[in-house]
C-alpha cells in the first residue's frame, strides 16, 4: 500500500493514515507508507507512545482494520550543521559552472544522520567556498546525483543553479550518462545484455532497494563482459537510468551479485573487500554553458586493481572496443 492508497496527510510534524488494508501489524504498515521510517524506528515510535490507533495509544503487535485510523508524531529532524573541510579531493575538471572529482571509496557524498561531516560537500565546500548551487537544498549543495559510500569514482556537482538545472535536464532525458567497472559473482553465459527492471524500496527492509512493481520508478543497466574468471566476472555496466542502487539491485536480480556486496550478494567480505568492487569509471555530459561535449574517464583505484590481481589470470577478455559495440 503506498502513501495514496493510505490517505495520507501531513500536518506539521503529525502525520494521518487512513488504513486501506486490514491484517497488517501497524509496525510494518508505518514502515511501509512513511518513506522516512524504518520498521525498527516505527517500533521506538510505538514504544514511546507517538502513535495512536483510533485515539487510542498502539502497541506495535497491534494488527489494523481497513477504515482504521493511525496518526503518528514524528519528532523534528535535527538540523546537521554543514562546515567547510580541508579533506583530500581529486578535481578531475572545474571552471565556474560545475567540478567534477574522483570520490574515493568510503566517502559519503553529503551529511545525513551517523554521517554528519567528513562528506563529499563538506570538502566541496571548503574548495568551492559559496560558489555552489542551492537547488539541492541545505545539505547537498551543488549535488546533482549521488553514488554509494563505497563506491569510487567520478561525480559531477553544480557551482550555480544554471548549471544544476541544465545537468538535471541531461540526466532525465539520458544526455547525461554514467559508466561504471565492476567485478560480479559468477561467470555470464553471454557477453552483454541489458537489464529492464523496475526498482523501488525492499517492501520488508527499508534500508534496501529491491527489483518491484510497487511504489517504483522504471530502471535500465546496459552490461558488458570484460574479463571472465574462475567464479567471477569483471563487467562494464551503462546507466540509462540513476535509480539508488541499481547496479547492485539489477546485477543481483540476474544471479550475479558484486563482488563483495553484502547489502545484495555474500554477507561476508569476498577478496579482503569489504563493501561492493564498483568504480564510475566515466561521466559524459554537455557542458551547460559552452555547449561542448565533456568526456571524462577516471583509471581503475588500486583497491580494483588489488582485487583483479586476486583473481589471478583472466580465462578470456574480450576487447573494450568490442564491448562498447
Amino acid at each position: 500500500m503506498n502513501s495514496a492508497e493510505a490517505g495520507l496527510s501531513v500536518d506539521t510534524n503529525i502525520q494521518t493514515i487512513t488504513v486501506g488494508e486490514s491484517g497488517e501489524r501497524i509496525d510494518a504498515l508505518l514502515a511501509h507508507t512513511l518513506d522516512s521510517l524504518s520498521r525498527n524506528a516505527a517500533q521506538r515510535l510505538l514504544e514511546d507512545g507517538m502513535v495512536l490507533l483510533n485515539g487510542t495509544p498502539a502497541r506495535k503487535n497491534d494488527r489494523v482494520a481497513a477504515g482504521d485510523v493511525v496518526q503518528v508524531t514524528l519528532p523534528q529532524a535535527e538540523p546537521i550543521p554543514l562546515v567547510p573541510q580541508n579533506l583530500p579531493l581529486e578535481v578531475v575538471y572545474e571552471d565556474d559552472d560545475l567540478i567534477v572529482v574522483n570520490k574515493q571509496r568510503g566517502m559519503v557524498v553529503h551529511p545525513a544522520p551517523g554521517h554528519e561531516d567528513g562528506t563529499l560537500v563538506n570538502a566541496l565546500l571548503w574548495h568551492c567556498g559559496d560558489s555552489l548551487s542551492g537547488i539541492g537544498g541545505e545539505r547537498r549543495p551543488g549535488i546533482v546525483h549521488r553514488i554509494d559510500r563505497d563506491t569510487s569514482g567520478l561525480l559531477v556537482a553544480a557551482k550555480n543553479d544554471f548549471a544544476h538545472r541544465a545537468l538535471s535536464e541531461q540526466l532525465a532525458d539520458h544526455s547525461l550518462f554514467r559508466v561504471y567497472e565492476a567485478v560480479a559473482r559468477g561467470r555470464f553465459r553471454e557477453t552483454g545484455g541489458t537489464v529492464d527492471r523496475p526498482v523501488g524500496r525492499h517492501p520488508v527492509d527499508r534500508k534496501r532497494m529491491a527489483v518491484t512493481e510497487r511504489n517504483s520508478r522504471p530502471a535500465v543497466t546496459h552490461w558488458q563482459v570484460l574479463a571472465g574468471y574462475e567464479h567471477y566476472t569483471h563487467i562494464r555496466c551503462r546507466l540509462e537510468t540513476g535509480r539508488t542502487h541499481q547496479i547492485r539491485v539489477h546485477m543481483a536480480s540476474i544471479g550475479h551479485p558484486l563482488l563483495g556486496d553484502g547489502v545484495y550478494g555474500a554477507p561476508s567480505p569476498e577478496k579482503g573487500l569489504s563493501g561492493q568492487c564498483l568504480h564510475a569509471r566515466e561521466l559524459h555530459l554537455v557542458h551547460p554553458r559552452s555547449g561542448e561535449l565533456l568526456q571524462l574517464t577516471s583509471p581503475l583505484p588500486d583497491y580494483f586493481l588489488e582485487v583483479l590481481s586476486r583473481l589471478g589470470p583472466p580465462l578470456y577478455e574480450i576487447n573494450r572496443k568490442d564491448a562498447d559495440t
